[in-house]
């Protein structure tokens, strides 16, 4: 019997083929055997809203009003340096000038 490879988004390792696929039942992502090995060594990749492809140390434009928990509102055209891309739902790190750290995700920021 064939080992089957961990699921590349969650990582566990109840995989099952179903014809050219494999499937994972824990967070149902679908993939290929060409598309593990094309996603082999690219690494973590982020796009903002517009397509672009985020590197860490970018500056960023907020491109919306965002709500805060507990705080005030993050205002459209907030500009962001130095950001840090991480893997999660929120996938960019950074430190807002006169905010402090906040984490936020990458549909919601355009590359300068």
């Amino acid at each position: 019997m064939a080992t089957l490879p961990n699921c590349p988004k969650c990582g566990e390792g109840y995989t099952y083929e179903d014809g050219h696929m494999y499937i994972c039942p824990m967070c149902a992502h679908e993939w290929t055997e060409a598309d593990a090995a094309a996603g082999e060594g690219e690494g973590l990749v982020v796009r903002d809203a517009n397509g672009n492809l985020l590197q860490d140390g970018d500056s960023v434009t907020i491109i919306k009003d965002l709500k805060v928990k507990g705080a005030s509102v993050l205002k459209q055209g907030t500009r962001v340096k130095n950001i840090r891309l991480v893997d999660g739902d929120h996938n960019i790190d950074c430190k807002i000038d006169g905010f402090g750290a906040m984490a936020l995700k990458s549909e919601f920021v355009k590359k300068l």
